[in-house]
């Protein structure tokens, strides 16, 4: 037969009906009746539920905000400028869903799971919600595993633990991003992979973030979700969500992950906005009266599953900013109410040059010693009291004569931990060198040094620790004895010798 045949075009065609489903279909359409500031008012769609994806006649996605008797109020997730008014809108009857797997990991994503660093699709083999139910109270375990941090500070007097959840307060530029990027650069030979979120961050900040990702190598096991401020607000709204639904299922699958969602005020603010443009009723600072249940059952998600379930853990490290240091604005206090504790950063000590600028006296972990290795626990027993103490030591004796020799003893221990307690950005410790350096300060080895003369012993410690053997020894255990001992003597060989 020739190509123009007939009787092959018939075969064809046959061949094609053939294959074609036949039956009813049913379609659920509806109207745009106006639209603005990332915000479609729809008539049409009586059957359709809160967190409906919607498909919009130009393709542009969205989904149902707000359910009213005559119309509903959708978010769109795309550009606004191809939507208007009498456009068609089609019901999708499924909610919002995000690409998760591994896959995705050394990847920057939009919080629709779609590329945004250049380097081809993204083939995943599952899709799934992201609004879900938190595990339930039978389904989680208590959390009793460290997550180590590399930042001494947090690490010595707040431990944290898979699957809690830590809020990271304090004013604007005040680290609190790089206390949240440390904790991920510790995780690079671990088991831990991390998901970043950035929600409403300067484009600059965020090169920044996955610069030092990659530069340290910890990119390879981390997702970046990124909805910059240019983004619709939807997107925005929508991002930890979907950064939370992507490290679900690295803890669902058995293992562990870290999520930083930075930041939540940025959060509170689109959630705000949203709520305003669909006339909903503003509450106290005009925020909207579920902004408290947003939040919550976002963090909610984060938990150690049973061993029934695999074990696998999910800890969460949101981020909140506050004006002037008030941590009983708004957002934070609903936070800190949410979380498990706080890691507050203080404006105050960070112009001071004392960095990570964690405020010991509002900082807490009500998760605490139970999850702190037993080594770094039993050597830092008393160094947040002594150090507390310390602090109000220093102020009275600004206003008095000289002390006496047990009170500038305590000075000189207080300042040395101080300085033991600064370090240098994206440079996390290990347990190892943790834990040699609060057994110096504890036993006085310290006492009397320059802070430029700790930072050197700071410098020189790891490959002391590494030359002794002691980096590689067991350190979930209690230290014994003898092990103290090596320690003491690894650190007095890298100290000067006193002044006659």
């Amino acid at each position: 037969m020739t190509p123009n045949d007939p009787d092959e075009w018939l075969d064809r065609s046959l061949e094609a009906i053939a294959r074609a489903p036949l039956g009813p279909v049913v379609r659920r359409s509806g109207r745009v009746e106006r639209v603005s500031d990332g915000v479609a008012m729809v008539s049409g769609l009586p059957e359709a539920r809160a967190g409906e994806r919607l498909v919009f006649e130009g393709g542009q996605s969205g989904f149902v905000h707000v359910l009213d008797e005559e119309t509903l109020a959708a978010v769109l997730l795309d550009d606004i400028a191809g939507v208007a008014q009498g456009d068609a809108v089609t019901g999708t009857g499924d909610v919002m869903r995000v690409p998760v797997g591994p896959e995705l990991l050394g990847r920057i994503v939009d919080p629709l799971g779609r590329p945004l660093d250049g380097l081809g699709p993204i083939t995943t083999t599952a899709k799934h919600p992201v609004e879900r139910p938190a595990p339930a109270i039978i389904d989680r375990a208590a959390v009793v595993e460290p997550m180590q941090t590399g930042t001494l500070v947090v690490d010595a007097l707040f431990a944290l633990g898979r699957g809690q959840r830590e809020l990271i307060v304090g004013d604007r530029a005040t680290g609190k991003t790089t206390i949240a990027l440390d904790t991920i650069l510790n995780q690079k030979d671990g088991d831990v992979t991390s998901v970043y979120v950035a929600i409403g961050q300067k484009t600059s900040s965020v090169e920044r973030v996955i610069e030092t990702l990659r530069r340290n190598g910890a990119l390879a096991r981390t997702i970046v979700v990124v909805a910059g401020p240019s983004t619709p607000p939807g997107m925005q709204w929508l991002a930890p969500f979907a950064g939370m639904t992507m490290a679900e299922e690295l803890r669902d699958t058995g293992g562990h992950a870290l999520i930083v969602l930075d930041d939540l005020t940025r959060h509170a603010a689109s959630h705000r906005e949203l709520a305003l443009l669909t006339r909903q009723t503003p509450g106290r600072e005009a925020y909207p009266g579920d902004i408290f249940y947003l939040h919550a059952r976002l963090l909610e998600r984060a938990a150690r599953l049973s061993d029934a379930l695999g074990s696998g853990t999910l800890t969460a490290l949101p981020i909140a900013e506050t004006d002037a240091g008030n941590l009983a604005a708004f957002i934070p206090t609903n936070l800190i109410s949410i979380t498990d504790g706080q890691i507050a950063l203080d404006a105050k000590l960070f112009n001071r040059g004392q960095k990570p600028a964690v405020d010991v006296g509002t900082s807490v972990s009500r998760v605490g010693g139970k999850t702190q290795a037993r080594s770094l626990r039993d050597a830092a027993e008393s160094m947040r009291l002594d150090y507390a103490q310390f602090l109000e030591l220093e102020i009275f004796t600004r206003f008095a004569g000289m002390p006496d020799t047990r009170v500038k003893a305590q000075l000189a221990r207080g300042r040395a931990v101080r300085a033991v307690l600064a370090q240098i950005q994206h440079a996390p410790l290990r347990l190892a060198d943790e834990v040699a350096l609060v057994l110096a300060v504890q036993t006085g080895l310290l006492d009397g040094l320059e802070p430029a003369q700790i930072d050197a012993l700071r410098a020189a410690l790891p490959d002391a620790l590494d030359a002794a053997g002691l980096s590689g020894a067991d350190f979930s255990a209690t230290l014994s004895e003898s092990l103290h001992d090596q320690i003491v003597e690894c650190l007095k060989g890298l100290l000067p010798e006193p002044s006659k």
